[in-house]
């Protein structure tokens, strides 16, 4: 019993980390064809493209039919909206105008974002009454202080690399107000699309509830994101060329941010989500930018600045004393919502 019990906590972990670790290489790969100056929508709607055709094969195998209801449809388009559509838009412009790890560095505050959206809805309690409570609480402004941090401080090099400082140099016609400008723009857009992604975990947890089809609803928003995501395409950019991808590293790049990325990992997080809860899902966002710190100077020679380790570290220090408040309420967690082991499987 206690191994199978080991077992049951350990899945969702591991399965968080695997996750975390295949989108910091979409990241990366990402970061690499936008300086190649491929176009930020096309990336978006051919990667769910991909993840529809990829998901909707799978589902045909591995899921029972389940009834699909008018309102689930509309959950599943919101979803795709706030939580897809606009919030790759919004990251991918942040991580041209900044860099991979500055950009993943704000992917720690989903976590937080997502709590102070689940208390209204009645997802997270929160008594004042309790250490937990008090630790939740305390967990969100330290993490807020640190999402501050990270959008008004830059700070100096921390590490520098000679080639990226190189190749700054000869493309140095940017004047540093300039930078400073894109860079701010740019720490603006993360943080409101973080703001979107955060919803996206509160809205899954209401779908998984009544519709627990993880492959088909992945599917069924990858469409919803594709088709939003080439309406905005044609609208913003009419130019034909925005289409064309060149080189195999635009190719490969989006097929695996398809597969990979918006299908296989949106996935396994719809799957934790109804398991443990938005919350627990959304604390891992961290290892994208552990992963991504270490990939990026090494592979993309991008310096790392004192405001990104600063704004980081607070932010991941009130993430884990939220995690720890949520850990002492996990007995209570389980009494209250019994009801989550026992939704209707789709398999």
């Amino acid at each position: 019993m206690m191994l199978m019990h080991y077992h049951e906590m350990c899945k969702p972990v591991s399965i968080m980390i695997l996750v975390n670790l295949a989108l910091a290489f979409v990241n990366l790969l990402l970061k690499k064809v936008l300086n190649e100056g491929m176009d930020y929508m096309a990336i978006v709607t051919y990667r769910q493209a991909i993840s529809f055709i990829f998901m909707a094969l799978i589902a045909c195998f591995y899921e029972k039919k389940h009834k699909l209801e008018a309102h689930i449809l509309c959950l599943l388009f919101l979803s795709a909206l706030l939580g897809v559509t606009i919030p790759q838009y919004l990251f991918l412009i942040g991580l041209e105008y900044t860099s991979a790890t500055f950009s993943c560095a704000f992917l720690n505050m989903v976590s937080l974002f997502t709590f102070v959206m689940a208390v209204p809805f009645g997802i997270e309690k929160v008594s004042m009454q309790s250490k937990s409570g008090k630790a939740k609480v305390l967990g969100t402004f330290v993490g807020i202080g640190g999402a501050l941090l990270l959008v008004l401080y830059k700070g100096m090099p921390l590490i520098s690399n000679p080639q990226s400082q190189h190749m700054a140099n000869e493309v140095t016609s940017t004047p540093p107000a300039a930078k400073l400008e894109k860079w701010i723009i740019g720490s603006i857009l993360l943080t409101v699309g973080c703001l979107m992604w955060s919803s996206w975990f509160i809205i899954q947890a209401k779908i998984s509830k009544t519709y627990p089809c993880q492959y088909s609803s992945t599917a069924i928003l990858s469409l919803f994101a594709a088709i939003q995501s080439a309406i905005l395409t044609l609208i913003i950019k009419r130019n034909k060329a925005t289409w064309i991808l060149q080189g195999k590293l635009q190719i490969m790049s989006v097929i695996y941010a398809g597969l990979v990325g918006s299908g296989l990992c949106y996935v396994a997080m719809s799957w934790c989500v109804k398991k443990r809860g938005p919350v627990f899902t959304a604390a891992f966002t961290p290892l994208i930018q552990i992963f991504v710190a270490v990939l990026d100077f090494s592979m993309l020679k991008e310096e790392i600045y004192l405001g990104s380790v600063a704004g980081s570290a607070l932010v991941i220090a009130g993430m884990y004393i939220l995690l720890w408040g949520k850990s002492k309420e996990g007995e209570q967690y389980v009494l209250k919502d019994p009801q989550t082991n026992q939704d209707v499987e789709c398999q």
